[in-house]
């Protein structure tokens, strides 16, 4: 892909450059040009080379040279794991509604819980030179890594809070929530409480949430008990679950622990087809507060994570880094936000 006209001041100038990539593999730029736009005019031998230095160096193309360099510098990245998932939706808007606010537009791509296809979006944004980009989390693959450490521009993680990390974090901690929800069941009086995980490979959040849990259990000499369904979709999932821990003969849960929403939500309509009575015979709490959570029959207590909030304190801390707006040190502190427990009927 050709590079940008090298008299004109090139943004985050640390990026490596494709005649890095030229010289890194011993062949000329027109070559790594073609490698990029007309792969198979290129030989195997030398594909293998160029691809090589490429991941030396961490390169990047530059999408917005030549004709498109007027878009450069409004635009916004934001990579999460699923755009389809309702717990992250208000996030999205929020964050969305405070850049446009001051001339800039978001960029949105899903990785679907997978750090590889992560990687995949955060490479493409930085060929379009975004002015900022924002992730999901604190797990990134180690190029991922090396990616953000290089971008030269502001980066902030969401969705998680973990200070000792470099890039600016806005979010909660996923171990505290899962010390918060089992907490709340001991207090109650349950004793034998499991915990659901999700069934998409890749949420380590979920995982984190697991750890709180498996701590404030050992922590009241009590035994974690944990769950991996095997089934795909999640309202499968959750059936799976129920089944397999409150409709056992010599030993079921006396309240349950979901790693989100769609999970519990499909446990409680399959524990009513099952006439499994609940809280009575099993308590259920879930993580997300989705719409349809307060609606369900019982009604679902679960734990609300500060969605709005992260979307909007995220773009201020963008802008902040920009130059948009002043630094506000209010709004470093409000960094690490709290999730609420919402109870209702279900526990």
């Amino acid at each position: 892909m050709p590079e940008e006209n090298t008299g004109r001041k090139r943004r985050g100038s640390g990026r490596a450059t494709i005649h890095d990539v030229a010289r890194e593999a011993q062949v000329g730029s027109i070559t790594v040009s073609r490698y990029f736009k007309q792969a198979d005019r290129v030989s195997d031998a030398l594909r293998v080379r160029i691809a090589a230095a490429i991941k030396k160096l961490n390169y990047v193309p530059n999408l917005v040279a030549g004709g498109l360099a007027s878009t450069h510098g409004r635009i916004v990245g934001m990579v999460i794991p699923n755009i389809s998932g309702p717990i992250f939706a208000n996030t999205i808007q929020s964050f969305s509604d405070v850049l446009t606010l001051h001339g800039y537009q978001l960029l949105l791509a899903s990785s679907y819980f997978s750090s590889a296809q992560e990687e995949n979006a955060i490479r493409t944004f930085l060929g379009w030179s975004p002015s900022a980009l924002v992730v999901t989390g604190q797990y990134h693959t180690k190029a991922s890594e090396q990616l953000l450490a290089s971008a030269n521009i502001p980066v902030v993680e969401t969705w998680d809070y973990q200070p000792r990390r470099k890039p600016v974090q806005v979010g909660f901690s996923h171990y505290q929530v899962g010390v918060q929800a089992t907490s709340y069941l001991i207090g109650k009086g349950y004793r034998r409480i499991a915990f659901v995980q999700n069934s998409v490979a890749g949420d380590e959040s979920a995982l984190d949430r697991r750890d709180g849990y498996v701590a404030t259990m050992r922590e009241h000499q009590l035994e974690p008990w944990m769950f991996l369904p095997t089934a795909a979709t999640p309202f499968d999932a959750g059936k799976q679950a129920i089944d397999a821990l409150a409709k056992r003969e010599k030993k079921t849960a006396q309240a349950i622990i979901f790693a989100n929403d769609n999970l519990a939500a499909s446990a409680i309509l399959a524990g009513q087809r099952a006439g499994l009575k609940m809280p009575e015979e099993c308590a259920i709490v879930g993580f997300g507060d989705y719409a349809l959570s307060s609606m369900l029959l019982p009604s679902l207590t679960t734990i609300r994570p500060p969605a709005k909030e992260i979307g909007e304190i995220a773009a201020m801390r963008v802008l902040e880094a920009l130059g948009e707006i002043p630094l506000g040190k209010r709004l470093q502190r409000l960094n690490l936000l709290e999730c609420e427990l919402i109870e209702r009927e279900s526990a």
